[in-house]
């Protein structure tokens, strides 16, 4: 039996059928679940969303108990220690990830360059670095992930494939894959463009539009990837597959095979999301980014591309407006988001810098939006190229 009740009557030990609201507004990959984690209650709690079905059938709580309302935390010291521990810990990650980038870039470079001369790629090496990168997704999962959109057009292939690690073992993570799979997904997000060592720098950096025949060059590199990965030996045959497969799209249309969704392996599709994701939040030579909460709701709007159960699961990974997204408040301010609110991914940090009734900007100031009473609130996402602001990454850079 399906029974409609109001959020704040919701209690630990009962099943969760339906969250009602899209699954952009709570904190969950799923929406069918037993509710056991006092946490998973803080964040539900806090998630703005008004409504929630149960399903009595497979609850341990007693509908007629649903009179009292849950105690609901209302700041980190009362969060269980691991979510406090995370709440707490992302900036002090963030000067470990600083480090952790630079050393991946650099490794990553070597390895490269010994597949560009045609030599084998040293899976130790690889192994090693992804379990660095783990070791940082484990302490706070979005500071690596953050400081990877940094890239520059020189070192982009190398970064791009740093962050690619660092989401899909996040990913991994969130989808509670084992230890084994977790190393495999992140070996695979660190390999899975080295095909790219086989394509020429002025196709690979070319600033203007390809043309087909250097098109089709580009699209070869999954093979030339595999073929490269293939000679390392010792090597996983799931991290050869995402190497190959992480073009293809679900409704078939992708490459190098057109497989459609059924036959595309679980890592493929995440590999899929996570290259994309990077992709078109990154300066390019022929493109400029795009924010990133703009990109995801692109990414959502793309049907047939992604397997959407994986893309829902990546947004509660990197939130629903994720760090560097530009925002319009409910005051019609402008504002950037610069920190992750744990309990509620609807109310990040923001920093305010333009009025939009006045067309000028406004001093710079961080607010957060979860605080009690506060009224602002987002009202909606906003590209870039609608505002042309040059100093976009500066402002949520200078935060970090």
């Amino acid at each position: 039996m399906i029974k409609k009740i109001p959020v704040k009557q919701l209690q630990l030990g009962m099943f969760i059928h339906e969250m009602h609201g899209s699954w952009l507004s709570h904190p969950f990959w799923k929406s069918s679940f037993l509710l056991e984690d006092p946490a998973d209650l803080v964040k539900i709690n806090g998630s703005g969303i008004a409504e929630i079905s149960i399903d009595l059938s497979k609850s341990r709580q007693a509908p007629a108990q649903t009179a009292r309302e849950p105690e609901a935390p209302a700041s980190v010291a009362t969060l269980p220690p691991e979510a406090k521990t995370a709440a707490l810990s992302f900036h002090n990650e963030l000067n470990r990830a600083r480090k952790l980038c630079d050393r991946s870039r650099q490794a990553v470079m070597t390895m490269f360059a010994e597949a560009r001369m045609g030599n084998t790629v040293s899976m130790a090496d690889a192994r090693a670095m992804v379990d660095e990168v783990t070791e940082s997704v484990n302490r706070h999962p979005l500071a690596l992930i953050t400081l990877a959109r940094l890239k520059t057009s020189d070192n982009y292939t190398y970064m791009h494939s740093v962050a690619v690690c660092a989401m899909m073992v996040a990913l991994a993570r969130a989808l509670k894959m084992t230890e084994e799979q977790v190393r495999d997904a992140g070996c695979a997000g660190l390999l899975h463009d080295v095909g790219k060592m086989a394509v020429p720098d002025k196709i690979l950096n070319k600033p203007g539009k390809l043309t087909d025949e250097e098109f089709i060059v580009i699209k070869s590199h999954p093979e030339k990837g595999r073929d490269i990965l293939l000679r390392a030996g010792d090597i996983s045959a799931m991290v050869i597959d995402v190497c190959l497969h992480h073009h293809e799209k679900c409704d078939g249309s992708g490459y190098p095979h057109g497989l459609k969704s059924e036959d595309i392996s679980i890592f493929a599709r995440m590999g899929a999301i996570c290259d994309v994701y990077d992709a078109i939040t990154s300066n390019r030579p022929y493109k400029e980014g795009w924010g990133p909460a703009e990109s995801l709701q692109r990414m959502a709007q793309w049907k047939g591309h992604f397997d959407p159960e994986l893309l829902q699961a990546f947004v509660k990974v990197v939130g629903i407006y994720p760090i560097g997204s530009l925002v319009r408040l409910k005051s019609q301010r402008l504002a950037v988001v610069v920190e992750q609110n744990e309990k509620s991914m609807l109310k990040p940090k923001v920093k305010v810098f333009f009025s939009i009734r006045s067309k000028m900007p406004l001093p710079q100031a961080v607010v957060d939006l979860a605080l009690p009473g506060l009224e602002d609130v987002i009202e909606a996402r906003e590209h870039f190229e609608n505002w042309n602001f040059p100093y976009m990454e500066d402002l949520w850079q200078s935060a970090l």
